[in-house]
């Protein structure tokens, strides 16, 4: 059977994306191998001028073509009508403020998917705690889920064949948006576990900053897989803490996305640690950059979070200390490796 054929048994539909960054415009993309017609939500005007006569969103992948099924518009309204299913790529720091702005416009019983991934700084929640409470009373006639695992936004518009997880309170909906979004080159796996997935989605991107410091320091495969796997474990006791199933750590929101952003060069996060390794500000790093890097803000609110719920977590102490300019990264990486020496548990 041909990936056409199994791309075609998906009746196709009207998709709504928000936001037209890298994420957004990569979903966009993807959503349009099954057929789907896609509109994508910018606010800069010139954006959506450019996607609508030019095909190209000039800000993102400003050398690839679009499909002419991809359309945009600076209007919610008309992004959203008739949308069978839509998918939330605003920043996560972005997030709330953007959903409760918008909330009356969203459609009873039509899934919001979203690819936010961090830890709401102003009210330290995860975006499954942040978004239903900007919804209001919207987020009962709402389904919401949560989409994560290992997926490069430059290797989605490559059309590379990858595997991520959406997750929902209710399977019902996780399964269908399953249906909506899977293709032969974007396999969906659904899952009922929302925090778990959710902790997998935010807490790697701390990681990966510390992944890159150690490349910008000069380590190699060694030190990373280490840092990965010990990584690993603070996430499940992280998830496990907060009422999530350390199982799902071991999948594609956790191992797969961490594996992938710590050991890629692609990873924003990673880069931004290579930078402060070689003695950039967080400022500076930003500006190299040039785009939103979640781990900066989501590895204070672990720390938080880990003080709170009485957990050691190391890795993560180690690289918001770097980030808020207590330690150096050498010195961080003495004060990991000059711990008690202890037993290994993976729970």
């Amino acid at each position: 059977m041909s990936s056409e054929d199994s791309e075609s048994k998906v009746t196709p539909c009207k998709v709504a994306v928000l936001g037209a960054g890298s994420y957004g415009t990569a979903m966009a993309y993807v959503a349009t191998h099954n057929g789907h017609s896609v509109c994508v939500y910018a606010r800069d005007q010139k954006v959506v001028d450019s996607i609508n006569n030019q095909h190209v969103n000039p800000k993102r992948f400003s050398d690839q073509k679009l499909p002419d099924s991809i359309t945009a518009s600076t209007d919610m309204a008309t992004v959203l009508k008739d949308a069978a299913v839509v998918i939330h790529s605003v920043p996560a720091q972005h997030t709330p403020e953007f959903l409760a702005k918008h909330a009356n416009l969203f459609t009873k019983g039509v899934p919001l998917v979203s690819t936010a991934k961090g830890i709401h700084v102003s009210t330290h929640r995860l975006m499954s705690e942040a978004i239903p409470e900007a919804l209001g009373e919207r987020a009962k006639e709402i389904p919401l889920v949560y989409l994560s695992g290992p997926s490069f936004a430059k290797e989605m518009m490559k059309g590379h064949p990858m595997a991520v997880v959406v997750a929902a309170h209710k399977l019902a909906d996780a399964e269908r948006a399953q249906k909506l979004l899977s293709s032969m080159r974007f396999r969906v796996y659904a899952s009922e576990d929302v925090v778990g997935v959710e902790v997998g989605g935010a807490l790697k991107n701390p990681l990966a900053i510390g992944a890159g410091m150690a490349q910008g320091l000069g380590f190699g495969q060694s030190t990373i897989a280490g840092l990965v796997t010990r990584g690993c474990r603070e996430m499940r006791q992280l998830a496990t803490a907060l009422g999530g199933k350390p199982e799902t750590l071991a999948g594609l929101s956790g191992v797969g996305d961490l594996m992938l952003t710590c050991f890629s060069s692609l990873s924003r996060n990673n880069r931004c640690g290579k930078a402060l390794a070689k003695g950039k500000t967080i400022e500076e790093a930003f500006q190299e950059i040039g785009e939103v890097v979640e781990g900066v803000p989501t590895a204070h609110e672990v720390v938080m979070l880990a003080e709170k719920l009485k957990l050691e977590l190391p890795l993560f102490r180690a690289v918001d200390a770097i980030i808020s300019g207590k330690l150096k990264p050498k010195e961080a990486l003495a004060s990991i490796m000059g711990r008690d020496l202890k037993q290994e548990k993976f729970y």
